[in-house]
C-alpha cells in the first residue's frame, strides 16, 4: 500500500482521532470514537467503528470491517471496545468485533500479527503478538491466543478455548478444547477420492468410451489394491489407448506432493 493520504471520498466522523501520516482510502467509513495511530494505512471500502483504539504502523486492506458490534444476542448496545496494537497486517474482508459487557468489555489484538483474507475474530477474544491467521481462520467468542501462534487456513476455534504460545493449528482443524503451548494440532480426516466426476464429464461432452477408460484407470489407481508403482504400470498400459489416461498418468508423474489415495 503506497502512501496516498486521506481520500476526499472517505467518510470520517468528527469524533474520530486520526494520527500523523495516516492513509485512508476512498469509500472507507471511520466512525465516532475511533482512534488511529500514526503511519497506519487503511485501504478502500473499509469500515471502522468505535469505541476502538488502533495503534501505529498498521496496514488495513480493502473491505475490512473492524470494530463492529459483537455477534452476540446478549449484547444490548452497552459501551464496549476494540483495542489493536502496532504493526499488524489486516488483509481483505477481515472482520474483528468489539467485546461484550458480560465478556470483559473488550476484544484485544496485540502487535505484529498477520490476519489474512476473510479471517474473523469474534467478541472478547484476546490475541497476542506475532501470530499468523491464514485465510478463513475463525475465532468464536472469548478465545485466547498466545504469542507466535499459527492458525492455518479454514481453522475454527470454539468459544472460550485457549491456544498456548508457539502452537500450530493445521489446515481445516476444528479446535474445541485448550491447546497447550508448543503443540501442533492436525485434522485427522482429510479428503479422500470417492470415484470419478462422471456427471461433470458428461456435461463437457465426454462420450461413453472415454468415461469407461477413465473409470478403468480409477479402479487401477484406487480400487485394485496395488501399490503406486504397480498402479502406474497399469495406467501406462491403459494410456496406450486413451489420451485421458495418459493425461492422468502425466499429472501423477509430475507430482511433488504425495498423491491423495
Amino acid at each position: 500500500m503506497s502512501h496516498a493520504g486521506i481520500s476526499p471520498l472517505a467518510q470520517i466522523d468528527p469524533g474520530a482521532r486520526i494520527g500523523a501520516n495516516v492513509d485512508i482510502g476512498p469509500f472507507t467509513v471511520i466512525g465516532a470514537d475511533v482512534e488511529i495511530g500514526d503511519n497506519t494505512r487503511i485501504g478502500s471500502h473499509c469500515s471502522l467503528h468505535g469505541p476502538a483504539r488502533i495503534g501505529r504502523d498498521n496496514r488495513i486492506h480493502g473491505h475490512s470491517a473492524i470494530g463492529g458490534d459483537p455477534q452476540d444476542k446478549k449484547f444490548a448496545s452497552e459501551r464496549t471496545e476494540l483495542i489493536i496494537g502496532d504493526g499488524n497486517t489486516i488483509r481483505e474482508f477481515v472482520t474483528i468485533n468489539r467485546g461484550t459487557g458480560s465478556g470483559g468489555g473488550a476484544t484485544r489484538i496485540g502487535n505484529h500479527n498477520w490476519f489474512l483474507a476473510y479471517t474473523h475474530v469474534a467478541h472478547d477474544c484476546v490475541v497476542g503478538d506475532h501470530c499468523v491467521f491464514s485465510n478463513n481462520a475463525t475465532l468464536a467468542g472469548h478465545v485466547e491466543v498466545g504469542d507466535h501462534v499459527i492458525l492455518s487456513g479454514f481453522t475454527g476455534v470454539h468459544q472460550f478455548c485457549r491456544i498456548g504460545a508457539h502452537a500450530f493449528i493445521g489446515m481445516g482443524a476444528f479446535v474445541n478444547g485448550d491447546v497447550p503451548p508448543f503443540v501442533m494440532v492436525a485434522q485427522e480426516d482429510y479428503g479422500r477420492p470417492r470415484g470419478i466426476n462422471s456427471e461433470g464429464l458428461k456435461r463437457r461432452g465426454f462420450d461413453a468410451e472415454r468415461v469407461a477408460a477413465i473409470k478403468r484407470a480409477y479402479r487401477a489407481l484406487y480400487m485394485s489394491g496395488a501399490n503406486l508403482i504397480d498402479a502406474k504400470q497399469q495406467l501406462a498400459a491403459l494410456a496406450e489407448s486413451s489420451d485421458d489416461v495418459r493425461a492422468l498418468l502425466d499429472f501423477i508423474e509430475r507430482g511433488e506432493r504425495p498423491l491423495l489415495r
